[in-house]
């Protein structure tokens, strides 16, 4: 029995060793060869219909577009952060993303409110963020070097619904509703000052965190019987409202910018929300030609179609990686600095997404971006992607409008849909 174990402790020995050397070899290889990329949505509460569509978005984009930075030896791994549309915890999410060197880019926010101090804690690291729907002017106008967006603008969009409201033939009067966040009150005061250049009559402008009981606001509306209400918010609060307001005996338009712009709007407001007038600078995903294998994949992926925003999602994380690569190129093969990547994300010009062509200026902003009006044709929340779009129009950042006054062109083309 002796003699057996003396003859295998060279055995053992020999195991050991080698199962020391590969595992260093291993971790060896591995290191430095890891790339994370985040994100920040909603992924629980009332806005999580749109937040979990960001995060499949993202992640569809990574499985699908990943090959060539797998193909250099790199692992691409994704860490979705649930924001739940509050600062705070973006803010501690944030902290917690930078604090890993490993993560080089973010995908992110949904709420401005939450986006912009979230990103100031991305800038003090270096953090490059890519948002798939944040629309306040501030996101980029503040300058900071690592935040892009690859939508447009509220100071575009409030105005866009403005102007349609404006057009409809029995609209001269209006109330304008925010919910007072960021988004929400500056979206409503775009409107606002917009309706009033066009000649419409705003009967009431003001402020509402209530999401349960609208009656005291309602009552005043109804005592002056506006022709359009306009509420800047999200569709789980505009949603209820709604309901509310028509069950009240409210017979007049209904609109609102993007914020409203999910099938949880007609899960909430069932009838009275057929109708209802928003803008949006997504939209569903089938308006867009390069979207139709998108739409298959994360149908499939996913069990249902893509919500709102989960296109541009997809087109935010397939800019960071397409800047990954060109960056890792630039650097001799190796991993580039969070400045690096940041940099070569803002330098993305002409990239083919599903959602369109995109060139970043200098804020950060898309060069031109399409805000949409569409109407609500159904309650059913399975048939929010056939609501009508009413007209496209291509607006340029302000930056480039800049640009083209300064060569005389023009900035803006309105495309009705038939």
């Amino acid at each position: 029995m002796l003699n057996r174990r003396v003859r295998l402790q060279p055995l053992v020995l020999f195991a050991l060793i080698l199962g020391l050397l590969l595992s260093s070899s291993f971790v060896v290889a591995q290191e430095g060869r890891v790339i994370k990329i985040a994100s920040q949505s909603p992924l629980s509460g009332g806005q999580s219909a749109v937040g979990v569509g960001i995060r499949n978005g993202v992640e569809l984009a990574i499985q699908q577009l990943g090959g060539n930075l797998r193909d250099m030896g790199f692992q691409i791994q994704y860490v979705p952060y649930d924001d739940q549309a509050s600062p705070d915890v973006g803010v501690a999410n944030a902290q917690q993303i930078v604090a890993d060197p490993e993560i080089l880019a973010v995908i992110g926010h949904y709420n401005t409110g939450v986006a912009i101090p979230s990103s100031e804690v991305y800038n003090q690291n270096q953090l490059l963020m890519v948002s798939p729907a944040n629309t306040g002017p501030a996101v980029t106008d503040r300058g900071l070097p690592i935040v892009n967006r690859v939508v447009g603008r509220d100071d575009l969009q409030g105005p866009t619904g403005a102007q349609f409201a404006a057009s409809l033939e029995d609209v001269e009067t209006v109330w304008v509703l925010h919910d007072t966040t960021a988004y929400g009150q500056g979206v409503a005061e775009f409107f606002r000052q917009e309706a009033e250049a066009q000649g419409l009559v705003v009967l009431g402008f003001e402020g509402t965190e209530e999401r349960a009981n609208f009656d005291g606001i309602i009552q005043p509306i109804l005592a002056l019987a506006p022709d359009l209400i306009y509420f800047g918010g999200i569709y789980d609060q505009v949603g209820i409202f709604i309901s509310q307001a028509r069950a009240a005996g409210y017979e007049g338009y209904f609109m609102g910018p993007d914020g409203i712009d999910s099938p949880d709007l007609a899960e909430l407001a069932g009838e009275a929300v057929v109708g209802t007038y928003y803008t949006t600078v997504a939209g569903p995903a089938s308006i867009y030609p390069n979207a139709a294998q998108f739409i298959e994949d994360y149908t499939e992926a996913y069990g249902e179609p893509p919500t709102p925003f989960a296109a541009q999602a997809y087109d935010s994380a397939a800019i960071v990686l397409a800047a990954l690569e060109r960056a890792i190129e630039a650097n001799g093969g190796e991993l580039p600095t969070r400045e690096q990547l940041a940099a070569e994300a803002r330098a993305t010009e002409n990239y083919e997404g599903l959602t369109g062509t995109i060139t970043f200026d200098d804020n950060g902003d898309p060069e031109y971006s399409n805000y949409y009006v569409l109407q609500v044709v159904s309650a059913d929340p399975a048939q929010w992607s056939s609501n009508t779009v009413i007209s496209t129009i291509q607006i340029p950042s302000p930056l480039k409008a800049q640009e083209l006054a300064a060569e005389g062109e023009a900035t803006a083309e309105a495309t009705p849909e038939s």
